[in-house]
């Protein structure tokens, strides 16, 4: 049988076996055993399953995701979230449409020290949201404003996906995190311009709240000392060159630990939640990684990418086309996948594309983690609308998918100024001689 019927049955079997609700690691892992069986022999195929996972566990670079994770979990237990939240609002509360321009700047704080996109929706649904529903705030506008928020945990770095992309491309992840800063940024300004627009044309949505005095704000702002040292300590010697990545993740893991005793917020029951979730999301994304692996090694085999390579500059398409028709693709996927899921599956094919068409790696890297985000609030499956109504029932998907069209429409905007000034993206680094 031809390598590429293979390699094309083989993509269409994990499909199938998502479709039967096998987990996508093992999806990955069972097709690319088929296909490397067929292409080759099976004895070699299982021999992946030996040297692969040991290769992951080995591997330093993606040694950082669960202590990334456990920085997250010890950070929200200290309450480090409640404090960016309360000093954001102290600043911007006494506008319309303040609270909700509060939160989004406390989600960017957050995801700051955490990196994970769930962990600041879950978190800022449990913070903000109470405070805009009692200030008589639209639930459209509240509950959109959480969802759009927590994709900043996934972009501000320290991001888990862009060590991710990063083990997975072989790229520079500090190179990927300054990247990301000025999108970051831009993310941040448009979702307020965003929310400024709402309340302009719907003022009651957002009511302006009372304005604190200097003094009030000034106490506030001295208590979020914890927060600043957390971020100079982890992304001050990360850029700075005292840390690695490996060893910036352990600072911060472990000074958010500190912070839970030293606030009291340290309790068995904390220690297990922490550890729970951290070892839950840890042993998800290992097993997504060592699927991926397998599956890639079947259709490189396969020839399949290289192929799909050719097909497509075979069309004469401009280059930005096949951008934007990849971003379409990745759109439609992230409505119906989980979304990194949908970035790993992906890569083998995408990637060699980009490098093929002549673009940076580094800045189809951050374009793709932007594209992802936008897949965490994209109907139908939206993970953190999900998140969101599991936390706060009274808000149903109906309501919480309204409120973040506003935001939605922000997004499309600053990707499709991404996309077409790539400078926006590769400058900071590139004046910092990160790359070339």
């Amino acid at each position: 049988m031809d390598p590429l019927v293979i390699g094309i049955l083989g993509l269409a079997g994990i499909f199938v076996l998502i479709a039967l609700h096998v987990p996508i690691g093992v999806a990955l892992a069972i097709a690319g055993l088929i296909s490397f069986a067929v292409l080759q022999s099976l004895e070699v195929g299982i021999t992946l399953f030996g040297s692969e996972p040991a290769r992951l566990m080995a591997n330093p670079d993606i040694g950082v995701i669960p202590l990334f994770l456990l920085m997250g979990g010890f950070s929200s237990a200290a309450g480090l979230s409640a404090d960016i939240y309360r000093l954001a609002y102290a600043l911007f509360g006494h506008y319309r449409g303040g609270l909700a321009i509060a939160t989004i700047g406390g989600s960017a704080g957050f995801g700051a020290v955490c990196g994970s996109s769930v962990a600041t929706v879950a978190t800022m649904t449990r913070v903000a949201l109470p405070e805009m529903l009692e200030r008589h705030y639209s639930p459209k506008l509240a509950t959109g404003c959480i969802a759009a928020g927590g994709t900043l945990g996934m972009l501000i770095p320290p991001s888990i996906i862009m060590v991710l992309y990063g083990f997975l491309t072989e790229q520079f992840v500090i190179a990927l995190f300054i990247a990301a800063i000025v999108p970051g940024l831009i993310t941040v300004l448009f979702y307020c311009i965003a929310i400024a627009l709402y309340v302009r044309i719907r003022p009651e949505a957002g009511p302006a709240a009372t304005r604190l005095s200097w003094k009030e704000r000034w106490i506030i702002a001295r208590q979020v000392w914890g927060v600043l040292l957390l971020a100079f300590l982890v992304l001050g010697g990360l850029y700075g060159g005292v840390f690695t990545v490996s060893e910036a993740a352990a600072v911060g893991a472990g000074t958010a630990f500190l912070f839970t005793v030293f606030r009291r917020k340290l309790t068995w029951n904390t220690v297990w939640e922490v550890l729970l979730d951290t070892a839950a999301n840890t042993g998800m994304i290992y097993l997504l990684l060592m699927g991926a692996s397998i599956f890639t090694f079947s259709m490189t085999l396969s020839g399949l990418p290289e192929a799909t390579i050719g097909w497509i500059t075979s069309l004469g398409w401009p280059p930005l086309l096949v951008i934007f028709g990849l971003l379409l693709m990745y759109l439609v996927l992230g409505s119906v996948f989980e979304t990194v899921s949908a970035m790993i599956i992906t890569l083998p094919f995408v990637f060699p594309l980009i490098l093929e068409l002549g673009y940076d790696p580094i800045w189809w890297g951050i374009i793709n983690v932007m594209v992802i985000e936008i897949g965490l609030i994209t109907p139908p499956i939206g993970i953190n609308v999900f998140v969101i109504h599991g936390m706060a029932r009274e808000a149903s998907l109906t309501t919480i998918f309204a409120g973040i069209m506003p935001f939605f429409v922000a997004d499309i905007a600053r990707l499709i100024i991404l996309v077409i000034f790539p400078v926006l993206v590769l400058w900071l680094p590139r004046f910092l001689g990160i790359m070339g």
